[in-house]
């Protein structure tokens, strides 16, 4: 079977709008704690006019610092399972939804590359958690293939596709 590789802008812009329509009939804000992506996540989002009504904001948090100060996770989780783990995902999106209004968050940490990676966690290793308010926690462990742009392409999508997922269930 052939890879298509990375989702283009315009994928990522229909995935997104598709995204938005289902926030807008479900009643539900959006807010995104991301690391690996930089904020892309939340820009591919903002790029859709009209995002205002349904997007409630973005933090991207790559340090240790960051991390703790901007969304609550733990230092404890840091020094046992590092910033890319499901346990540090998951700290992510519950403190996303702690600290911002939104009703639903997602959060992604992991190693875009071309450095960073370990035999444990080699580069293309993404953690994606997703979460309602009142809810709990999901998240899903993704290796991705390519270099530091398309790593982080994937997991955008990847991302996206979650909060699909969790607003069509």
């Amino acid at each position: 079977m052939h890879d298509p590789g990375p989702p283009d802008d315009a994928a990522l812009y229909a995935l997104g709008v598709g995204i938005a329509d289902l926030l807008v009939r479900c009643g539900v804000m959006l807010a995104t704690a991301e690391s690996c992506t930089g904020g892309w996540i939340a820009k591919t989002l903002t790029d859709i006019p009209g995002s205002s009504a349904w997007f409630d904001c973005g933090v991207a948090a790559y340090s240790y610092e960051a991390k703790q100060a901007l969304l609550g996770v733990r230092p404890q989780t840091l020094e046992l399972t590092g910033a890319v783990s499901e346990e540090t995902a998951v700290e992510m999106v519950s403190g996303a939804l702690a600290r911002f209004g939104a009703g639903l968050a997602v959060a992604v940490t992991g190693i875009a590359g071309p450095d960073g990676g370990t035999p444990e966690k080699p580069v293309g290793t993404v953690w994606c958690a997703w979460k309602r308010r009142g809810g709990y926690a999901e998240a899903e462990l993704f290796h991705f293939d390519g270099n530091r742009e398309a790593v982080r392409r994937h997991t955008v999508a990847a991302a996206l596709r979650g909060v699909r997922r969790i607003l069509t269930a």
